[in-house]
């Protein structure tokens, strides 16, 4: 029974939290954003008191049963397991525990430097957020195209194409290098990530030792048929001193099924050694091992804890042809991306140092951005974590979508109102580039798109200026308005940074006027 409401539980789970991982609508993060904040590195970073409580008196009540129902990742991993379709197929492997507590150490260090991104890299929540959002995710938009074109041809719009495009090559190499690591180890041992490389995994199976309910062995019930140590993917069954090791057990319920002589249960008292347990053979362990094993279990959760908790304080392309012409007339020159002196990051991240020290690079905000103005970033010092750029798109003033994915409080919830007072960035105009200077041509584009009214056209000729509806020359002769060249200035008090004058600026590859980010985000 155990397995099948734990079997039950994560299967709904893991498919919710797929599709809140792929879905491009928002309708999905309207029901199911919750679930990415009761992960636990997520709750840890936006300090969500509450989310953080329930997984560690989860983990006190029934051991680590998180990593089987809510880890995504997890369930991923019992999935391809079981594709193997093998039975008595696993068998009991010491703990690597220097290799756990030393992964464990340098994934609370990047978080208490401010380089999120390097645990980003093994952390359970971003690593399957990273593989969805990268690998699974434009296949669903595929499909979904797929669905537009035969809903169209019926005169339905139930569905819409959106734009698939690759939006980070190393992204993309790191998901699947990722995942195929991950799936070879869970295909042929089981749970040897979790156990062995996830911070989660070592950190809640610290807790799980002394929770309340447990794995035990009746060793007068067990008539030693392995059955339970060969079908336990956790590794962790040693029917040698018929003992669990509960830090690595994810309570699957796997040899609770197998057992055929009920030997196993999950009780909070383990059973009496019987009186020809002694007898047993005993595995050989080093002396140093036996002796000293229980001062670094208790040295080893005392030191992770307090990094955790001094972390947390401290922390106070699509089906349809893709066009190609302007109107047939011309071809398309696809934008660049110009050369910033500063970051762009999104609104509500507060600070390009804020970002950096909460972000994961779990992508969630960046295939939410209905806009396409997020991607990850290739910079070594904020590796995947989301910056904004303005080629295929700009930041429309009214649109929050990606402050309210986030669940690391990386970006920090902002209203659609407080949204158009956020200064993320300014414009800066380039004089050589601009179509006026460069062609002789009149051009008003950026004024007439710029959402906040933050830029005034002035004549380009010297003493020229405007009287009434009339543009006069210095000698006050009347000029053909056609004959007078505008270009644009910035007003940076009241520039938000949105991108409409860069996207927009027909100058190309690279506009004429683009946006610098601030280094922290002012208000208006």
């Amino acid at each position: 029974m155990l397995k099948k409401i734990r079997l039950t539980l994560a299967i709904v789970f893991w498919v919710l939290i797929t599709w809140l991982l792929v879905d491009f609508t928002g309708t999905a993060q309207a029901y199911l954003g919750w679930m990415a904040k009761i992960q636990f590195i997520p709750a840890l970073l936006a300090l969500n008191i509450g989310a953080l409580l329930f997984v560690v008196t989860l983990t006190l009540l029934m051991g680590r049963i998180y990593c089987s129902i809510i880890c995504p990742l997890g369930v991923m991993q019992d999935f391809i397991a079981w594709l193997r379709r093998k039975k008595n197929k696993y068998s009991y492997s010491p703990a690597r525990n220097v290799l756990r507590y030393s992964v464990l150490v340098v994934a609370c260090a990047s978080l208490a430097l401010g380089i999120a991104w390097i645990g980003g890299l093994i952390f359970p929540y971003s690593t399957y957020g990273r593989i969805v959002s990268t690998v699974l995710a434009p296949l669903y938009k595929l499909a979904n195209n797929g669905l537009a074109s035969v809903a169209e041809h019926y005169n339905s719009y139930a569905f819409y194409t959106v734009e698939v495009w690759l939006k980070s090559i190393s992204a993309l190499v790191v998901a699947l290098l990722t995942w195929a690591v991950i799936a070879v180890l869970a295909w042929k041992n089981g749970r040897t990530w979790c156990n062995t490389i996830c911070p989660v995994g070592t950190l809640l199976g610290l807790i799980s030792k002394q929770s309340f309910l447990k794995i035990n062995i009746d060793a007068d019930k067990c008539k030693d048929c392995r059955k339970c140590e060969r079908n336990c993917k956790a590794a962790c069954i040693d029917l040698q001193t018929h003992s669990v090791d509960h830090s690595r057990c994810v309570v699957c319920g796997n040899c609770l099924e197998e057992c055929k002589f009920d030997a196993l249960s999950l009780s909070s008292l383990s059973p009496a050694l019987s009186k020809g347990e002694s007898e047993r053979p005993q595995r050989l362990t080093p002396t140093s091992e036996r002796t000293g094993e229980a001062g670094i279990d208790r040295r080893a959760t005392l030191t992770s804890i307090a990094l955790l908790a001094g972390t947390a304080i401290a922390k106070a392309q699509a089906k349809v042809e893709p066009k190609t012409t302007d109107g047939g007339l011309a071809d398309i020159i696809r934008k660049k991306k110009p050369r910033r002196e500063k970051l762009i990051t999104p609104p509500g991240s507060l600070s390009i140092r804020n970002l950096r020290s909460h972000c994961t690079a779990c992508q969630l905000c960046i295939d939410a951005c209905p806009n396409d103005v997020l991607r990850p970033s290739t910079s070594l010092d904020r590796f995947m974590q989301p910056e904004v750029s303005f080629e295929r798109g700009y930041c429309r003033p009214e649109c929050n979508r990606c402050s309210q994915v986030c669940p690391t409080s990386a970006i920090q919830p902002v209203t659609a109102e407080d949204r158009t007072a956020i200064q993320i960035g300014h414009a800066v105009w380039t004089r050589d580039l601009c179509i006026p200077v460069k062609d002789e041509k009149p051009c008003r584009l950026c004024s007439r798109k710029c959402p906040a009214g933050a830029i005034q056209m002035v004549p380009l000729q010297a003493g020229v200026h405007q009287d009434g509806w009339r543009w006069r020359d210095a000698d006050n002769q009347e000029i053909p308005r056609e004959k007078v060249l505008l270009i644009p200035v910035v007003n940076e008090e009241k520039c938000i940074g949105c991108g409409a004058c860069e996207n927009l600026c027909p100058s190309s590859p690279i506009s004429a006027i683009h946006v610098e980010g601030h280094e922290v985000h002012k208000e208006i």
